[in-house]
């Protein structure tokens, strides 16, 4: 599946590499190359970021549903046990 980018974060994402590298290169570079860079980052290096990230969510949700014996937990055949249900004696 590739990865994109709405149209608003794209141009963000365009605009934030442009200004990087004006403020870190030593020559700045265009709206066109930085949107070619992005392309690149997006394909190469996001499938990564995004594996990385299904991954943690799969953990924090097996995490989770661990827990939730625990959480939910309903002592079975506790009708005698409670306070209001003492055996009567025989008579």
């Amino acid at each position: 599946m590739p990865i994109g980018l709405s149209k608003e974060a794209r141009q963000q994402a365009i605009t934030s590499i442009e200004r990087y590298c004006r403020e870190h290169m030593d020559e700045p570079i265009g709206n066109v190359t930085a949107g070619g860079l992005l392309n690149f980052f997006l394909q190469e290096i996001g499938p990564s970021v995004y594996n990385r990230g299904v991954a943690d969510a799969q953990a924090r949700m097996l995490g989770r549903v661990q827990e939730l014996d625990i959480e939910v937990h309903e002592d079975e055949f506790s009708y005698w046990k409670s306070a209001g249900h003492k055996p009567r004696g025989r008579t």
